[in-house]
Parts: structure tokens; C-alpha cells; sequence
């Protein structure tokens, strides 16, 4: 079959371009390396916890600022549940626990006690950047890239705050040290905002340019942090079932290796099984490197446009602790996002963010634990070939970090129930991010904004997404640069592209919290809950033993189930009853095998769940 449009990698940026494109009626495929979407920002299950792989502090949700997750929502007609921390996070720096408040009045009251020399001009700074985002950002909103960026409505909002549009063009070339100097003289400060802007955009104040560190560190503020309610595989499977629902395919397993080319066009995608994807239209989801020195090669792209594209400098590679924990370790007052700063001087393996969302979403865990994502950079070389150094190696790293988060939380180490790490190869073999660099290319001067990645390429149906492009790092940024990629295609087609206009119906929907798993699928009917619920049992195992050879894709209906996404999960469902053998006890064959088993708990209710979704 040909497609209107493929997307390349279920990433946020993939799957935002590949729902937008289906609700206008496109059909679309998305071709996906791993049995799940969402890239970075999904989930993995232990016994007795669910752990989010990575992206899991979200912005954009907010009714204030770059909100981009809420327009996008919005404009998919798709409700999601979030929900709001009180603070976006607390960075424990020499000594200080400095909360960061909502309300950037009381954050500003909050650092100005632990550099009380500068506290006039932290008021000062802090004031005269939200008015220029406001200005410039907030009053006029656009979601989309510079690179994409409608002009006539770009000189309309100048001509409304001119002088805080010069003052925001100014910034494009400067660093974030530049325009620090000019408020700041204490070398402490400096060393304050290095780890916030390491944290935002994965650079030091002397590399991330002033324009993009300037917007982070006010829109935090504003627009606030979120955490899907029942956990970040909400996220991209809500995106999942606006391209199912409205006839999109996608196919997991699927990891596209070359990008298919014929009479100077991009014709398709051919995967690493070699089944072959056609499309008038291609959206590429993934890291210029993967691109411009794997998918595509010489003679298709330039010898220069290679070694360019080979000179990206990449963000550090990290290692992420994944544990669980007695809930009495965690004092009641800790935040979900809790950033731990070793060395002030520098950025080293001493700092580590620790993300602990079972305080706030009690469905991650029982209640006498709490779930913890640690992460943080990592300089070693990791060799894969030595599978016994390799493993002695990553035993190394987990106590190290263990000992990181001891430091924090004393006790922790007795407090351990589970513990496991991934490692930079751990990282770019589930999601394909070069050595570990879980921001794709730093956020740098000479490497940022319009020198990354554009949304066109030289070919003029091959488009781009994602933390590679001008958009950079953060999931309302890969949102916005999916956003773009799907507009502009819309606009070729001559359809209505997505924009923003007042008072457009909310679908993000703020659940109270704690939350627990009774306050799941309250919007469902009473049957679908039931069905939810079960399905929610399933590990979603990454080697599934209720699956055999023969038999059609069980946990991705559990998966599909569990988020609520009963059309996708009804035509995998269906697939099993056309089988011959069907009525052969097949399902409850898969269910004898449910890992749940071992455990001396109830398997997954597989045949029920099946039965009702094709009835």
C-alpha cells in the first residue's frame, strides 16, 4: 500500500506530526523500531512499579505560556488527564534547597535568600525577561519553528512590543553568559544558572545562546510542570490512538534503515527486514546523524552535507538509575523533581536529577514505596563486545549512583528493593540517540536555532522532526517541530493547517492529586473500565512469553486497553478471531503463559479481555 505520508520514528515529534496529519484525514503510517511509541517518554515494568524510560517532567500543559502538549491536544480533540506539580523542582546547591515556585515572585523572594548581594538584580532580571516573553511569546502564540515562522504575523506582533522584539532578537546570537554579565557580578550566581541552563538545554551559560536560555527560564515558570496521571505511557498513547482512530497504521518492529529515492524525490523507507513503505511524502523522526550517515548516504546527499551533519557536537552521554524504594526514605517534603548538584564548579557524574513522580501519582507503585528515575551525565566508555567487564561496569554505576541518591536521602541504599540501570548503550539501543546523548546535538552556539536541522530538506517532499531540528531539546519543543513538519505538509496539500485561535475548547484535564488508580478511566463507560483495568495488569513484556510465533500482537492490545484505545487494540483483536484455530483455546494458551504466573499471582485476563474487545 502507498501512504499520503510516513513518519519515521514514533518518537513525541513522529507520532504529534503523525495524529495532526491523520485527523485532517491523511493516510498515514508510522514506522517504529521498538514494540511501543514515545521514544523517551514511555514506560517499563517491574514487579510492583512502573518506571518511566526518560522524558517524564513535561511542560506545555499549562493554560499560560508555550503551552504546545495543550494545543496540540486541543486540536486533536483527545482528552488527556495531567497532573500539575506545586513547584516545577528543587535544586539542592551548596547547602540550599531552592525551590522553584510557580509563581516566579515567590522563586525570586526564594533565591534572592541564598545570594542576598544580588537580590536587586535577580528581581531585575527576572522581571524584565517575563515581560519580553510575554511579549513575544505568550500574547500572539504561533507553535511553530523559526525556520517555518508566517512573517507578516511575525511583523504584526512586532509592531505591538517593538522594543521587546529587538531586545529578543538580540539574544539570537548571544550566549546566556552575555546577558547574565549584565545583571550579575557574583561567580556563585554564574555557577547557579550553569546547572539550570545544563538541566533545560543540556549547555553551560557560556555555550547555550541567551535567546533560548532566557524563554526556559521564564516559561518554566508560567506555564508550570505536569505528569500524566497513570503514568507517561499516557502520553504517546493517546497520540497513538488519534492516528489509529482515524485509519492510520502503525507498524512496530519496524526500524527503517534506508530512505528510498527515485528521480530526485523521496519515495519511501525500507526496514531493516526489508519490507519496503511507499509514501508521496516523508517525515523523517530522529537524529541528524542517523540521517545523514545511515538512512541516507552518498550519492543521495553531498559529501558535505555528511561531514556537516558528523560535526554536530552531541550533549553528554547519561546513565539513569531506575529503583524502588521504602517510602520512608523520601521525606515528606521532597518534590517529585529534585536536582542534586555535586560539584558547583562544573558539570560531572556527581550531579544527578532524581525523579520521584510516586509522590504525586500513587498508581506507580504500591504505598509503602516510591518509584525513582535517576539520572545524569556519564564520561566513560562503555564496550558492549566485554560482556563481563561490561556488566562488572554497570554494577559499578548503579552503586555509584546509589550512593549519589544516599547522599540526598540517607538510608536509601538500605531502602532498595529493585534497582537497575541503563547505560549510554543501553540508551541508544532502545532509542536510537547517538552514544547515549539524550538531547541529540547541544544546544550551542554555532549549532543552534536555524544552523540545526531544518523542517525542509533539499528534497522537497522529505521533511524533519524532532530534537535535531531548529526546535531543539524538550518535549514542547519536539511537539512544536511535529507540529511544523505536519503544517507545512498540510499547507502543500492545500489544507487548513493547524494555528492557534482564542478560546479553543480544553481537552487537558487536571486530576487532583494524590492520584490513585481508582480515579483512572473515570470518563470511560462502566464496560470499557473494566476492560482497562485489566489490560493494565500486563508487564508489557519486552520479550513476551503469551506471544508465540503464530499469534498476533497480545500486549500490544493490553497496551492499547490500558490507555483507552479500544479501536486500535478491537482490529489487533480481530486479527485472532479471523484465525482458523481461533475457538482452540489459543488465548487461553497465551494466558497460561502470562509471566504473571511465576509470580503466584493472577495471570492477565487475556481471553476475557479479547473476547469483549471483538463482541
Amino acid at each position: 500500500m502507498k501512504y499520503d505520508v510516513l513518519i519515521i520514528g514514533a518518537g513525541l515529534s513522529g507520532l504529534t506530526a503523525a495524529a495532526l496529519l491523520a485527523k485532517k484525514g491523511l493516510k498515514v503510517a508510522v514506522a517504529e523500531k521498538n514494540h511501543e511509541p514515545g521514544g523517551s517518554c514511555g514506560t517499563f515494568k517491574r514487579p510492583g512499579a512502573v518506571f518511566d524510560q526518560g522524558s517524564a517532567m513535561l511542560y506545555g500543559f499549562g493554560d499560560k505560556g508555550f503551552n504546545a502538549h495543550r494545543f496540540v491536544f486541543n486540536c486533536l480533540e483527545e482528552p488527556i488527564d495531567v497532573i500539575r506539580n506545586d513547584m516545577l523542582y528543587c535544586v539542592n546547591f551548596m547547602g540550599h534547597r531552592i525551590r522553584f515556585w510557580p509563581d516566579i515572585d515567590k522563586f525570586i523572594e526564594e533565591l534572592s535568600v541564598v545570594f542576598p548581594d544580588e537580590a536587586d538584580n535577580i528581581s531585575r532580571f527576572y522581571k524584565d525577561t517575563y515581560k519580553m516573553y510575554q511579549h513575544v511569546m505568550v500574547e500572539d502564540p504561533t507553535y511553530t519553528t523559526p525556520d517555518e515562522t508566517d512573517l507578516r504575523s511575525t511583523l504584526k506582533s512586532m509592531m505591538k512590543h517593538p522594543l521587546s522584539y529587538v531586545k529578543f532578537l538580540s539574544y539570537l546570537n548571544k550566549s546566556a553568559e552575555d546577558i547574565l554579565k549584565k545583571y550579575f557580578s557574583d561567580p556563585e550566581i554564574f555557577n547557579f544558572f550553569d546547572k539550570l541552563t545544563s538541566t533545560y538545554c543540556y549547555a553551560t551559560v557560556k555555550e547555550a545562546p541567551a535567546v533560548l536560555a532566557a524563554v526556559m527560564l521564564v516559561d518554566n515558570h508560567v506555564g508550570g510542570s505536569f505528569y500524566p496521571a497513570g503514568s507517561t505511557m499516557f502520553l504517546p498513547g493517546k497520540l497513538e490512538k488519534v492516528i489509529e482512530e482515524n485509519g492510520g497504521d502503525i507498524f512496530y518492529n519496524s526500524e527503517v534503515t534506508q530512505v528510498l529515492f527515485g528521480n530526485g524525490r523521496a519515495d519511501g523507507g525500507r526496514t531493516k527486514d526489508g519490507r519496503e513503505i511507499f509514501a508521496d511524502d516523508l517525515i523523517y523522526s530522529g537524529t541528524v546523524w542517523n540521517l545523514y550517515s545511515g538512512l541516507i548516504g552518498e550519492p543521495d546527499v553531498s559529501p558535505e552535507k555528511i561531514k556537516w551533519a558528523l560535526s554536530q557536537v552531541p550533549t553528554y552521554p547519561s546513565v539513569v538509575l531506575y529503583a524502588l524504594v521504602d517510602a520512608d526514605v523520601i521525606p515528606a517534603d521532597t518534590q517529585p523533581v529534585e536536582m542534586l548538584v555535586g560539584n558547583p564548579e562544573k558539570l560531572d557524574e556527581s550531579e544527578v536529577t532524581a525523579y520521584i513522580f510516586s509522590i504525586n501519582d500513587k498508581t506507580l507503585c504500591d504505598e509503602n514505596s516510591h518509584v525513582v528515575m535517576a539520572i545524569g551525565p556519564n564520561f566513560d566508555k562503555w564496550d558492549r563486545s566485554d560482556k563481563v567487564g561490561y556488566a562488572v561496569k554497570k554494577e559499578k554505576e548503579k552503586e555509584r549512583l546509589i550512593s549519589v541518591m544516599e547522599r540526598r536521602f540517607p538510608g536509601f541504599k538500605k531502602a532498595v528493593k529493585y534497582s537497575e540501570i541503563a547505560t549510554p548503550c543501553t540508551i541508544e539501543r532502545y532509542t536510537n540517540k547517538n552514544g547515549g546523548a539524550v538531547a541529540g546535538p547541544k544546544q550551542m552556539l554555532g549549532q543552534h536555532m536555524l544552523k540545526r536541522m531544518h523542517t525542509k530538506t533539499q528534497w522537497d517532499n522529505l521533511y524533519c522532526c524532532g530534537e535535531s531540528t531548529v526546535m531543539g531539546t524538550g518535549t514542547p519543543t519536539v511537539t512544536t517541530s511535529g507540529l511544523s513538519a505536519a503544517n507545512v505538509i498540510l499547507r502543500k496539500r492545500g489544507i487548513k493547517s493547524y494555528q492557534y485561535v482564542p478560546r479553543m475548547k480544553n481537552y487537558v484535564i487536571e486530576r487532583n492529586k494524590p492520584f490513585y488508580r481508582k480515579d483512572m478511566y473515570t470518563e470511560l463507560s462502566q464496560a470499557r473500565r473494566e476492560i482497562a483495568f485489566a489490560a493494565s495488569r500486563c508487564r508489557f513484556c519486552e520479550y513476551p512469553e503469551c506471544i508465540s510465533h503464530d499469534i498476533a500482537d497480545i500486549r500490544g492490545i493490553m497496551r492499547r486497553s490500558a490507555v483507552g484505545n479500544f479501536k486500535g487494540a478491537g482490529k489487533l483483536a480481530k486479527e485472532i478471531a479471523e484465525r482458523s484455530d481461533f475457538n482452540n483455546d489459543i488465548l487461553k494458551q497465551a494466558e497460561s503463559r502470562c509471566v504473571l504466573n511465576k509470580e503466584n499471582a493472577e495471570p492477565v485476563a487475556i481471553d476475557w479481555i479479547i473476547r469483549k474487545l471483538i463482541n
